[in-house]
């Protein structure tokens, strides 16, 4: 298997710390708001790793974090008059809702960052003692970013040039601009914890740094996260982690590109900003799961009605090949798509994959071979189990999933009109399908059955 390093900029053969199993690291969701689109991007490609790793018989390890204490918790509760408490679980309440109807596997471990206060303060210490963190004049207590001699290796980012661009607040009293804050000294209204240097909360970067190291140990195999963490948020983990124990902090860093709207980038002041829970009341979630990952983990990906319909046309396609089958039992996932997924998770090549093999399912199916085709379909249906698509009902999919009544409606048309057949009564057939056409249904006639689907 090769995957991309960030950390390197190449394509390397990866190899788990420990045979058989990999230990996975994401950064998760700041729980002041609803989550949007964009989040599902980064949910959804994870996903995908997770459940292409477990079907090659790897033991996944997976923490997916929560900042639960942060500044923009903390003004969003104030603008609110409600407590941190009452917000971080309201949206952690959301959050776990999107993730249940996105499908996603649940993480082996969801640390919150409140509950790791002891092993973030133990991180601290041990940089203050190593020299590298120190007490600003404000009372926070800050990294020195000039301690690391590697510092900008991730984001590859000359450190002179981005002090030079810098502009500091004397308030802040840092020794450099691009010091960062490990411990922020306690203020009125603001939740806090004891620590050796007076009461406060932890800054955002150092939570990641300790969790990670709690939960899986240093180094671990892979970290990962939206491309926007690269800079500073995972440029400052290494840096802390690195400093304090003098090992690498994590083998492999996976980015994951972002997400667009229209060409643009998304903004609640473009108005071009959509909740989860938006896109699911429009497209199913396996045409959003389609959509996500029909790029490349590590390409943006543009969210459009027009790029949406495609993903669910070809979604269509795939559904249509298997339809009428016995898809039922186990199946070796085809090698090709191995070869594809082993190659830095390739899905676009996966998704041809799949689609060579629905065309081979439609000839098996014209020439009769239909033990051939539903083994095939099997597997076809076993290989998009990674990506957490076609496994719905085939004729459900198809038809849209519509409500009972809508149903009964199509049904009762159907059966009319193949009355109307079976009397020769053509003309009257003729205007049922016509009908069933302006319900935007198709229908058709295959073995002597009529099955239909909605457009």
């Amino acid at each position: 298997m090769y995957i991309y390093n960030s950390l390197t900029g190449t394509k390397q053969a990866f190899h788990p710390i420990k045979p058989g199993e990999i230990k996975l690291y994401v950064c998760g969701q700041t729980v002041y708001d609803v989550c949007h689109i964009g989040h599902a991007r980064s949910m959804i490609a994870f996903d995908m790793i997770v459940r292409y790793l477990q079907s090659q018989n790897y033991k996944v390890i997976f923490a997916r974090n929560i900042t639960d204490v942060d500044d923009k918790i903390i003004n969003r509760a104030n603008e609110n008059h409600e407590s941190c408490d009452a917000i971080t679980k309201r949206y952690i309440d959301l959050m776990h809702q999107d993730e249940a109807d996105l499908q996603l596997v649940k993480p082996t471990h969801e640390p919150r960052a409140t509950e790791f206060i002891k092993p973030i303060i133990e991180l601290i210490q041990t940089l203050i003692d190593e020299k590298i963190a120190y007490s600003a004049g404000n009372g926070d207590i800050c990294f020195s970013i000039r301690a690391f001699k590697e510092y900008g290796k991730l984001s590859k980012r000359d450190i002179e040039k981005l002090i030079a661009g810098a502009r500091i607040d004397i308030n802040e009293g840092k020794k450099d601009p691009l010091d960062f804050v490990l411990w922020k000294c306690a203020k009125p209204n603001e939740p806090q914890w004891e620590s050796p240097w007076g009461n406060g909360r932890p800054g955002w970067h150092i939570e990641c740094s300790a969790m990670a190291a709690t939960l899986l140990g240093q180094p671990f195999d892979i970290h990962g996260g939206g491309m926007d963490l690269k800079f500073p948020h995972h440029e400052n983990e290494i840096a802390q982690s690195e400093c304090a124990y003098h090992k690498p902090f994590a083998n492999t860093w996976m980015h994951v590109g972002l997400l667009n709207v229209e060409g643009e980038k998304m903004s609640k002041s473009l108005k071009n900003f959509f909740t989860i829970q938006e896109v699911l009341a429009k497209y199913s979630v396996e045409v959003i799961r389609y959509f996500m990952l029909s790029a490349h983990y590590r390409s943006p990906v543009d969210y459009s009605k027009d790029n949406m319909e495609k993903a669910e046309q070809a979604l269509r396609r795939l559904y249509t090949a298997i339809r009428g089958l016995s898809v039922t039992g186990d199946a070796r996932i085809s090698e090709r798509f191995v070869a594809a997924m082993d190659d830095d998770f390739n899905t676009p090549i996966a998704f041809a994959t799949l689609f060579d093999i629905a065309r081979e399912i439609n000839k098996l199916r014209e020439s009769g071979k239909i033990d051939d085709a539903t083994q095939l379909a099997t597997q076809l249906k076993k290989c998009a189990e990674v990506f957490g698509f076609l496994q719905s009902d085939p004729e459900l999919f198809l038809q849209g999933n519509v409500d009972t009544d809508f149903s009964a409606q199509v049904e009762t048309l159907i059966a009319d009109r193949n009355l109307a057949r079976q009397n020769k009564n053509y003309l009257e057939a003729d205007r049922i399908r016509q009908e069933l056409q302006k319900l935007n249904v198709v229908i058709e006639d295959t073995a002597g059955k009529t099955t239909w689907r909605k457009i």
